[in-house]
């Protein structure tokens, strides 16, 4: 039976390296259509959490996660060796930037190697990682074809970029389009007819390199919309004008406006780092992205503007910002979950800490939070914390927060995220 039948009845073993925010949801879906999956990691704890039926990622309850465990569809292993077992493994390891803001393909190239012993022929591999156009035919391929077998012929190899948002009520694993682009026509027919029996619609694509551009074409756009807020905020201040206001009148345009808005910097795995793939493999081909560029820079340099305006709204009430006490409301980088990957949080913590402030903070999803090797006291939201704070800076604005009382009992309140625009006392700041 060829691989493609296997996957169509459902006999089809499947793998996942790396079970984080991607893989760990991606294995779940993959359950729920009825394969067996084994999941691969180089992080001991985490193969015992899942083994042990605990999910560790809030989108994927524990509820639907531990009956599939308990009924030995989702296993999770540190032995790579078992990579033989599987029909097809999907790899959805981190893809960070180095501290030159250049591409870090050592954990996809480390995860191709790790299962390159274990190849057999029927088998499909299909890389979710963000990248750069290029990195699965002139990285990955090579690696995979080092132990004889020959992509498009004997192994299939498709890059199929994750969509994940996570915390998003709506769009999931399952319901999201999934774009694919294999090698050649066979390793995208396997990869579609894989991903169509648990991802409600699926996207073939004519290549790798299309595929791989999309997930830059979506993330660099938000990074280059959020840049445009972000400067159009610093202008809106100089001019007395709410640019939360303007956006609030825009968004009424039915046709041709798509709102986005500014904040204290980008955070996640994704929009901080992915234009700057884009970027350096530009160089490649003799061409500068200076739009994407000029975003990337504006968007860095949010923090030091919060930290500016705090300076300022301090100084209006005679205070420096060295040994005033500064209460950090949000930490995560997004709204609603418990994610620090690339929070502006962590940037303007350091920055505050250089200043010599006296920073806490509050955020009901991030237990605890340290910068530097400086760890921030956690401080419970109350009339008495929020009123002996000098500044409430507000950097995420989760739901569950009393913002009525952080109003009613700060002093001062720099808010970067419009979480108070009820509330127009004089003690409130906006960014």
């Amino acid at each position: 039976m060829g691989l493609k039948e296997r996957i169509e009845s459902g006999e089809a073993v499947l793998g996942v390296v790396g079970l984080g925010y991607v893989g760990l949801p991606l294995a779940l879906e993959m359950a729920k259509a009825g394969h067996k999956v084994v999941g691969f990691e180089v992080s001991a704890e985490k193969a015992d959490l899942v083994n042990a039926g605990t999910s560790y990622i809030p989108d994927v309850p524990q509820e639907e996660f531990a009956p599939l465990v308990e009924a030995g569809l989702i296993s999770a292993t540190t032995d790579f060796s078992r990579a033989g077992e599987v029909d097809a493994i999907a790899i959805c390891v981190p893809t960070p930037l180095n501290d030159m803001k250049e591409p870090d393909t050592s954990y996809m190239e480390s995860a191709a190697r790790s299962v390159t012993p274990y190849l057999h022929p029927e088998m499909l591999i299909t890389l979710e990682s963000t990248t750069y156009p290029g990195t699965t035919e002139e990285i990955i391929q090579p690696i995979l074809e080092s132990g004889g077998l020959k992509v498009g012929t004997d192994i299939y190899l498709a890059f199929s970029p994750e969509r994940v948002d996570p915390g998003n009520p709506v769009y999931q694993t399952r319901n999201t389009p999934k774009v694919i682009g294999g090698v050649t026509p066979a390793c995208t027919e396997n990869a579609v007819a894989l991903y169509a029996r648990y991802i409600d619609t699926v996207v073939p694509v004519s290549s790798t390199r299309v595929a791989e551009m999309t997930k830059l074409l979506e993330n660099t756009f938000r990074g280059v919309n959020i840049a445009l807020m972000n400067e159009l905020l610093m202008l809106c201040e100089r001019m007395g004008i709410s640019l939360w206001e303007v956006i609030k009148a825009a968004k009424t345009k039915p046709f041709g406006y798509m709102a986005f808005y500014p904040g204290p910097g980008l955070g996640g795995h994704c929009i901080p780092i992915d234009p700057f793939y884009l970027s350096w493999k530009a160089k490649q081909f003799d061409f500068r992205t200076e739009f994407i560029d000029l975003s990337g820079r504006i968007n860095e340099n949010m923090p030091y503007y919060v930290i500016d305006r705090l300076m300022d709204a301090l100084n209006a009430q005679r205070k420096p910002l060295a040994d005033s006490k500064v209460l950090v409301l949000g930490v995560a980088y997004k709204a609603d979950i418990d994610d620090m990957r690339e929070s502006p949080a962590i940037r303007i913590a350091e920055l505050l800490l250089e200043k010599e402030a006296d920073v806490v903070y509050h955020d009901p999803f991030v237990p605890s939070f340290a910068v530097s090797g400086t760890d921030i006291p956690a401080v419970d939201l109350t009339a008495e914390t929020v009123a002996a704070a000098d500044v409430v800076l507000i950097i995420t604005a989760h739901s569950d927060v009393d913002y009525a009382l952080v109003a009613r009992e700060a002093s001062l309140v720099l808010d970067t995220r419009n979480a108070l625009e009820q509330y127009d006392g004089g003690n409130v700041v906006r960014l």
